[in-house]
């Protein structure tokens, strides 16, 4: 038996034979070469892997034996992005990168100073993105799929957010709050074991958050809210957006 160097997305895993959908049927058997007696390695984005024996090689239908299903990290991720609407295919590809690290998910905000995608339509826009993530799930090999949220206009959701915010600014602290990175890293240990509140990075965009945006930010109730500067340069939101993970994962 062999098993092709890939991960392959089954949104319910389970012990006995389940059946991919079209997309990941042709990936395993017409780019893979994945035949009968092959093992597979699958993934359901919500904490499950397996390891399955294909018992019927359908390009269209492939259908995989499942003996045994594993749960490595139960725990979803704590820390999600929220980044205000760019032009062109920023948004894109600030999603292929970002659903690489392990964020619950990523919530597009219409702000003060956003910019709509140029010929938006952003329905096409979200499932485009969808796809990145999932894409990003099984190349990362990570445990949960990251979600994408929105768009949304920022000041309703920062009404019914309740949880930690990081604001990107220009004013924070260089180095993250200990007690965020903290939390971050008791997270990976299981809920049961460390505070379950959300901690959602804010990234503007180009130009920033507007005054009353900030201000609003700063007078958050629904949390602790915090400012982290990104260095001495100045990035843009796509970057930003990666460089601030990388602060805190």
């Amino acid at each position: 038996m062999k098993t092709p160097d890939s991960r392959f997305y089954c949104p319910v895993i389970q012990c006995g034979t389940v059946t991919l959908d079209e997309n990941e049927s042709a990936h395993a058997v017409r780019v893979c070469r994945a035949a009968q007696g092959d093992s597979l390695e699958l993934c359901d984005g919500q904490g499950h892997f397996a390891v399955g024996t294909i018992m019927e090689a359908d390009p269209k239908a492939c259908q995989v034996k499942i003996s045994n299903v594993e749960t490595p990290q139960p725990s979803k991720p704590l820390l999600n992005l929220a980044i205000a609407c760019l032009k062109d295919d920023a948004l894109e590809e600030v999603v292929f990168h970002a659903a690489q690290t392990e964020i619950a998910s990523i919530t597009f905000l219409r702000t003060d100073y956003s910019q709509e995608p140029k010929n938006s339509d952003l329905h096409k826009l979200v499932r485009r993105s969808e796809l990145k993530s999932l894409v990003s799930l099984k190349q990362s090999k990570k445990p949960w799929l990251t979600e994408i949220c929105g768009p949304v206009e920022f000041k309703e959701w920062l009404k019914g957010y309740r949880g930690d915010l990081i604001l990107c600014d220009v004013d924070g602290e260089k180095t993250a709050p200990t007690e965020i990175t903290a939390k971050l890293t008791s997270g990976s240990a299981g809920k049961e074991k460390c505070d379950i509140t959300p901690i959602t990075l804010l990234v503007g965009p180009e130009g920033g958050f507007s005054p009353d945006e900030i201000r609003m930010t700063q007078e958050f109730t629904g949390g602790k809210s915090y400012a982290l500067n990104l260095g001495n340069t100045r990035l843009r939101a796509r970057t930003a957006a990666i460089v601030a993970l990388g602060k805190l994962l």
